[in-house]
């Protein structure tokens, strides 16, 4: 409990013995301490809200949210059926309930139970939509909401008549095609992308790797590379040939000898300035660049 609820409200670490998450036994005590925590009277939960709101009390804050943790948990056992931990769908729906905590004006007449639901629900939402598949299944308001209220019906229903279809679509103001598109996303399922494959195993022994085409070793394409590589090996042996005794001993010293000379020993040999070596350098490769470049 001790995340940020905006710049001005935090709740305090170590002030709060909130038992772990981490685990089932950690579950059970989680839910056995909020259930125990006391639930505030109408009377009492305005009182807090306004010393929070008018005061930023932070003890008030951490009283309204400790007397509504049992609320998030019982939400988050709504959300049970899509296979991820309820751990984490509490700690999401707490988060909601910070946000929630801190934008409750005690004016408006009504609980903060009645309040919260909508964060709480809308973290734990986004948190299934995020982690429910590899991909992502719903993105647009529309399909959140068909996603919801699908995953809610099929439980009941198979795949849905057309009938269900338009009928569905109606309810939710959508359009069938809509319904019909997350329907099939619904019934997909993830597939790891390259799969390890066992010997023998008729049923399993493909992955989406395997569909790939790969053009790397395109037995055309390597034959052309080869040849022009050929082609230019020969050209730039041909212009080296070319080149005066001594501008082919500069270029094979200083590009493709083992140990390559510097300018100054080059220099000291010809009996020249290392300037003049680099001139004669720079002409050479001019040279066989020219010859390279008219393949």
């Amino acid at each position: 409990m001790s995340k940020t609820m905006g710049k001005d409200l935090v709740v305090k670490k170590n002030t709060l013995p909130i038992p772990a998450l981490s685990d089932t036994d950690g579950l059970d005590s989680y839910i056995q301490f909020v259930n125990s925590v006391p639930m505030l009277t109408e009377d009492e939960e305005k009182a807090l809200a306004e010393r929070l709101r008018y005061q930023h009390d932070i003890d008030a804050a951490q009283r309204l949210i400790m007397s509504h943790l049992r609320f998030v948990v019982k939400v988050a056992r709504g959300f049970s059926g899509y296979g991820l931990p309820i751990t984490d769908l509490i700690q999401e729906g707490n988060i909601g309930l910070m946000k929630a905590v801190r934008r409750f004006d005690p004016e408006i007449g009504v609980r903060l139970v009645s309040f919260a639901v909508h964060w709480v629900k809308a973290e734990m939402h986004e948190y299934i939509l995020k982690n429910w598949r590899i991909v992502k299944i719903a993105t647009t308001k529309s399909q959140r909401k068909l996603f919801f209220n699908l995953r809610s019906n099929k439980s009941r229903l198979g795949w849905f008549s057309d009938a269900e279809v338009q009928s569905v679509a109606k309810e939710l103001g959508v359009k069938p095609e809509t319904v019909l598109e997350m329907e099939k996303r619904m019934n997909a399922y993830d597939m790891a992308f390259d799969a390890p494959v066992e010997e023998g195993d008729d049923e399993h022994s493909f992955n989406p790797s395997m569909y790939l085409e790969d053009h790397s070793n395109n037995p055309e394409t390597v034959a052309e590379n080869e040849d022009f590589e050929e082609k230019i090996q020969h050209k730039l042996q041909h212009a080296i040939d070319g080149l005066d005794d001594r501008s082919r001993d500069i270029i094979l010293s200083r590009w493709f000898a083992d140990e390559k000379l510097t300018l100054h020993d080059l220099a000291a040999k010809y009996e020249v300035s290392a300037e003049r070596v680099r001139q004669l350098e720079e002409t050479a490769m001019q040279k066989l660049k020219s010859a390279v470049a008219h393949l």
